[in-house]
């Protein structure tokens, strides 16, 4: 197995994975709150954890991937409320929805998806344990974590105490019905029921539900155990999700949630993050009708995970012109034959920068590295096999490009009409050419005259 470090936003540094179970590495990545279509910007950190979940398996590792869905919250409540549906129906829909559009991506299910509502037993379970040990109090029914008494909060994000209230949402400071926080930093772990909210849980405290950050405290620990490999989701969660998660599960059980934090950077339209509180979104079946799904994976793997890419289409056409250049690449490829030997450096320096805090960026360019190589040596009239470009093709999800040239080898009629059209040029017969030309384009295929003779390449 090679080396792999990972930049850990808990200490700022490249750090190595270091798995707690030998051969084995948990990953627990924050999931989309089902009340709206999710956007192309929620996609990221499904293509980025799928993604590092397949390079892991390429090296050896045993990875279990869970990305868990908030089915309750308060947003839930005002999209159910302005469609005049239950909430938890509204929920049970959004839910199907994003796992019908991320499964377009072709990517594979995480191992495991829960659900908030799922989990209340275990949510109750943590914040009963964290009351007995006063680091959360009650207040009118609601349940809050008392932030002074958990004097490493704030290492994550580095924000100084003026900077953590936690301000917005389902923390958001209420003052109404004796539902007072002692400080502003303090957050929600359990809400009691209100009138206009149409579900609820029996809980010590009395009938509600979780707050926002506890649910995923408590799936990580079921379903991956304390001090798990890599919790991981986008840069907008280090603050207060984040934050608050380590807070939590130390606070309660003495020990760490996770050994490595791994972020990755926001979407842009312009200046601006992608986000639906902003109106600036493109939902993901959008971008998937719009730029199809190799071109939209490949667009992904362009950028470094922890930068913020722009969303463009530019950016797009870009990525959809790689695809076509890798596709075109194995159409020519034998797939009986073996690679030349001169490309083996190619897979070693794809495979060095995964390692290297997953830098897809440079991953990419040694994979069209390979490509040019290739062309170079196939123009030269040279036999090249597929060899490792499979496995690198595959740890970024887009080995289906090598059935280019396996779906694409045509049939007996579209070899007829090219021996046809070659013979009446030989003939001197241009018009009987053109006619066999013309036809084999209504079935979709278009003849390139290469350095080995005339070849069949599918035109649709």
């Amino acid at each position: 197995m090679r080396a792999i470090r990972i930049h850990d936003t808990l200490t700022g540094e490249l750090r190595a994975l270091a798995p707690r179970d030998p051969g084995k590495v948990g990953i627990y990545a924050c999931g989309p709150t089902v009340y709206a279509p999710v956007h192309v910007g929620n996609a990221r950190p499904f293509v980025v954890f799928a993604l590092f979940k397949r390079f892991l398996a390429h090296e050896g590792y045993a990875v279990t991937l869970v990305e868990n869905i908030t089915d309750v919250n308060d947003k839930i409540y005002d999209a159910a409320r302005a469609a005049g549906v239950p909430s938890a129906q509204l929920a049970a829909e959004m839910a199907e929805r994003y796992v019908a559009d991320t499964d377009r991506l072709e990517l594979g299910r995480p191992d495991h998806e829960p659900l908030a509502t799922e989990t209340i037993a275990a949510i109750v379970d943590l914040i009963d344990a964290l009351v007995e040990r006063d680091h959360a109090y009650v207040a009118g029914g609601d349940v809050y974590f008392r932030v002074a008494s958990f004097p490493a909060y704030g290492r994550l994000s580095n924000r100084p105490p003026e900077e953590m209230d936690q301000g917005e949402g389902d923390d958001a400071g209420e003052a109404d019905a004796g539902r007072v926080k002692e400080s502003a930093r303090d957050f929600a772990l359990w809400k009691a029921q209100k009138e206009d909210e149409d579900s609820a849980w029996e809980a010590p405290w009395g009938r509600g539900r979780p707050g926002w950050h506890i649910e995923c405290s408590a799936m990580a620990e079921a379903l991956l155990g304390l001090d798990l490999d890599v919790h991981g989701g986008g840069s907008d969660l280090i603050f207060p999700h984040h934050e608050n998660e380590i807070a939590q599960t130390e606070a309660a059980r003495e020990r760490p949630l996770a050994r490595l934090w791994m972020h990755n950077g926001m979407l842009q339209y312009g200046d601006e993050k992608m986000s639906k509180s902003l109106g600036n979104i493109r939902s993901l079946s959008g971008a998937l009708d719009e730029a199809g799904r190799d071109a939209l994976v490949m667009y992904f793997v362009s950028g470094h995970y922890r930068q913020p890419i722009v969303y463009s289409a530019e950016a797009l056409a870009e990525a959809a012109r790689s695809v076509e250049r890798v596709r075109e690449f194995c159409r020519r490829l034998d797939p009986e034959a073996a690679a030349p030997a001169a490309l083996e450096q190619y897979p070693a320096r794809f495979f060095d920068a995964l390692a290297d805090d997953f830098q897809t960026p440079a991953a990419r360019a040694a994979l069209f590295d390979w490509v040019a190589e290739g062309n170079r040596r196939l123009d030269a009239g040279e036999t090249v096999g597929v060899g490792a470009l499979r496995e690198m093709l595959w740890t970024l999800g887009l080995d289906n490009l090598l059935e280019a040239g396996e779906r694409d080898a045509p049939d007996a009629t579209a070899e007829r009409l090219l021996s046809e059209r070659e013979r009446a040029r030989a003939e001197g017969d241009y018009a009987r050419a053109d006619e066999r030309r013309d036809e084999l384009e209504r079935l979709g295929w278009s003849v390139r005259d290469t350095a080995e003779g005339p070849r069949l390449v599918r035109s649709r």
